[in-house]
């Protein structure tokens, strides 16, 4: 299922940069984006780690000139690093004995958050994030509407 959610978000991501000329946090995001939005938490730390990978390289920017590919390897690798430390947010829940489950926050992959911080550097925030969220609803729905509905009893 992880094919075609993947290959359907490659297809809208596409067709909205077609027509609107905005991409959806890159073309693959909108797939993973899609499998998961019956878990916001996830969600929201993945937007987390993209924001703060998108204000690290604004401020390195000021001091490193980024342009091109050099840019797109700086976000990657400062989105790797802030969501592989959302990854820990379990161990230091269970370090403070806390009853909150903060360890859902966790982001969605390692280089997701990158690509999407690449894109708001390139295109805007308020731009990347509505549009990578409306091509996540229309890849879930077309997922659902494909599963018959039993997209949640195949997910996981």
């Amino acid at each position: 299922m992880i094919y075609q959610a993947i290959g359907l978000g490659l297809v809208v991501s596409l067709v909205f940069s077609e027509i609107l000329g905005l991409a959806a946090g890159g073309l693959i995001v909108p797939g993973y984006i899609a499998l998961y939005l019956d878990q916001p938490a996830r969600i929201m730390g993945t937007i987390l780690a993209s924001l703060l990978t998108f204000a690290s390289v604004k401020l390195l920017s000021r001091a490193i000139l980024l342009y091109g590919r050099r840019t797109l390897v700086f976000c990657v690798l400062l989105g790797f690093l802030f969501g592989g430390l959302t990854r820990y947010l379990l161990i230091f829940n269970e370090m403070l004995g806390s009853n909150v489950d903060i360890a859902v926050m966790q982001s969605i992959g390692y280089i997701i958050p990158g690509l999407i911080a690449y894109w708001m550097f390139r295109q805007g925030v308020l731009e990347t994030l509505s549009t990578m969220i409306m091509a996540a609803f229309i890849v879930r729905v077309a997922m659902v509407v494909a599963y018959g509905g039993r997209l949640i009893e195949l997910a996981f």
